[in-house]
């Protein structure tokens, strides 16, 4: 059976973005269903679908996965050969761990660059305000793009060297740091452009332009 994942607008939603990314990089077999954000109709849709009422959600027969941390995690055992994780013990401990550390906070960054790949790359309209507030964030973000870059990726040109699930967790976070014009040393701003040229990136990029919603992206996370 065919699985499906249920997501939000490309534009907006970046945690589908990042289950979308995984599933992609799975190879899994699947159908989408887009739910739009923001309607009259979305609280109830979606209700039916998860009792958690969010994207994105991985339905796999009777198997229902929500939260995109846990569906990476469920691709990852379903798809063992597709490397999601890094089969290195040390560089797949340091994975997981920089995919919670985000899961879980960095409250600042989300708030302020929301994800919006329709808007073109410029300065926030409260740039020093909002870039005082998420400086930590940012700079943390920075730290483990270094980091990842010069003790796991050797291999290409991502977190651990090819593409897995790391990235598919940072993929977001490069479009909210490219539009938004955030400061990034050369090894970041060459991370970033090896997640924006991703044949599945812009595959997203893509369908995401030819959406017809238009929402205020400031509520979206």
């Amino acid at each position: 059976m065919t699985m499906t994942l249920v997501i939000g607008n490309k534009t907006y939603s970046s945690w589908s973005l990042r289950a979308w990314l995984a599933m992609e990089a799975a190879g899994a077999a699947y159908d989408e269903r887009l739910v739009p954000l923001d309607t009259p109709e979305f609280a109830q849709d979606i209700r039916a679908i998860t009792p958690a009422a969010r994207v994105p959600v991985l339905i796999d027969g009777e198997i229902t996965v929500w939260d995109s941390l846990a569906i990476v995690e469920y691709l990852a055992e379903r798809f063992p050969d597709a490397g999601l994780w890094p089969r290195d013990r040390r560089a797949r401990a340091q994975a997981r761990a920089i995919c919670a550390e985000f899961h879980s906070g960095f409250a600042n960054l989300r708030s302020h660059f929301p994800m919006n790949l329709r808007r073109t790359p410029s300065p926030h309209p409260r740039a020093e305000e909002v870039l005082r507030a998420g400086s930590d964030d940012i700079a943390r973000v920075c730290e483990i793009w270094r980091t990842c870059r010069a003790s796991f990726g050797q291999g290409g040109p991502f977190l651990f060297g090819g593409f897995g699930a790391a990235d598919a967790f940072f993929a977001p976070v490069v479009t909210r740091f490219l539009t938004y014009l955030l400061p990034m040393g050369e090894v970041e701003r060459a991370y970033a452009d090896a997640i924006m040229a991703h044949p599945a990136m812009q595959r997203w990029r893509a369908a995401a332009a030819d959406e017809p919603w238009i929402i205020n992206a400031e509520e979206v996370d």
